[in-house]
């Protein structure tokens, strides 16, 4: 079993709260993670709500769950019983201790919102991603083996790329066809599989809602909410603009992102690295990667990215705790990667003093004072580097 960073993070959460939520997309991990904490803790249960057999134990929840108070009770999918909440919130309210609750969803915006309400106070939230370049050994070979197929880990350890292919294949399929009215979302999924598609096409450029839903044969209104939902279902990513006061005419329109690339190779009909590298996609991808495993690795309090009317701008800009100046990183698929010019302009702009240009070669060297060239694999790398630069 691969060896997930958040596990020392799910553990420490279980000594302070006495309820933690992990959510995220289906396939992840979640489960695997959780019931790995079985054995060591001992005493614990986990319970899956889309089993009716499990399901049925809760038909009285508060009476089931009150004779285990001396134990963690793990409840998969818990967004299928949205009753739930108010019950944990009495239930840990009458005994109050750590680790009484895990709670995995499969990034139900329901969840969290009905949690919120009910368990304020009482609740950490943890966010379990496809799997890091640390999580996938850190190598080059490995690096470009979780880009092509992305960080979902049936996908990531399939025997090849046609079977990582298929796997990804059939995970869009159950996801529109099962996991999304599951969730509560009652969409045409043919009419949300050509979104999708065609969000994977304007991958990693600003968001034109009026452009899609011209193509699509919909509303702005329509595309937006489709955006939405796969934002809120942690597949796509909006990165807004970083605003900042500069007297600059600052670009308003979001990115728009897929957050796994083998999700977005997939449904660009990319099946190898030989077919990526001749696609027009191949910086755009690239770019997407790296951005999801950087904000991974440095959980910033502030994320975004910056451009001006002028041609000034940076791919990521982000503010980390402990820092007071913001921080840049520039994304090039290049073995000698030379920033252009507005790259300069926007650190002027934005007064930056750390900035980072990620690219796939294997050593890391200055660009000038305030800037470093960074390899992809040494992304985990990242937060040490913080650290010393607080």
């Amino acid at each position: 079993m691969l060896k997930r960073v958040l596990t020392a993070e799910l553990l420490d959460a279980l000594t302070r709260f006495p309820v933690v939520a992990l959510i995220g997309p289906r396939q992840v991990g979640k489960t695997t993670l959780a019931r790995s904490l079985q054995k060591p803790r001992g005493n614990t249960e986990y319970l899956d709500l889309e089993r009716p057999s499990d399901l049925a134990r809760l038909s009285d929840p508060e009476l089931y769950l009150a004779g285990r108070k001396d134990r963690l009770v793990i409840l998969d999918e818990v967004q299928q019983l949205p009753g739930l909440f108010p019950v944990l919130r009495a239930l840990v309210d009458e005994h109050r201790v750590p680790g009484r609750f895990l709670l995995l969803g499969s990034a139900s915006p329901e969840l969290i919102n009905r949690s919120a309400e009910s368990l304020a106070g009482r609740i950490r939230y943890l966010e379990m991603r496809p799997l890091l370049i640390k999580e996938a050994g850190g190598k080059k070979d490995a690096l470009a083996r979780l880009w092509v197929r992305g960080g979902f880990p049936d996908s990531y350890l399939a025997a090849d790329d046609l079977a990582s292919f298929e796997w990804r294949e059939s995970f869009v399929r159950t996801f529109l066809e099962r996991d999304l009215p599951a969730l509560g979302f009652r969409l045409p999924a043919q009419s949300l599989r050509r979104f999708w598609q065609m969000l994977a096409h304007w991958h990693g450029q600003l968001w034109n809602a009026s452009t899609l839903a011209q193509s699509l044969g919909s509303s702005p209104q329509t595309t937006n909410r489709y955006l939405d939902l796969l934002c809120d279902a942690f597949v796509a990513r909006r990165l807004m603009p970083w605003h900042a006061n500069v007297g600059k005419r600052l670009v308003k329109a979001p990115r728009v992102y897929l957050r796994d690339s083998g999700l977005l190779h997939s449904l660009l009909n990319l099946r190898t690295l030989d077919e990526l590298s001749g696609h027009p996609a191949l910086g755009a991808s690239w770019e997407g990667f790296v951005i999801e495993q950087i904000i991974a690795v440095l959980d910033p309090v502030e994320v975004g990215f910056y451009r001006t009317a002028a041609g000034a701008e940076i791919d990521l800009v982000m503010k980390l705790r402990g820092h007071k100046k913001p921080i840049g990183f520039e994304v090039k698929y290049s073995a000698a990667p030379k920033p252009s010019k507005g790259f300069w302009h926007a650190l002027d702009d934005l007064g930056i003093e750390r900035a980072f240009v990620i690219y796939p070669g294997k050593d890391e060297y200055p660009l000038e004072r305030r800037v470093k060239a960074w390899p992809a694999t040494e992304i985990p790398g990242l937060a040490d580097e913080m650290r010393r630069g607080a």
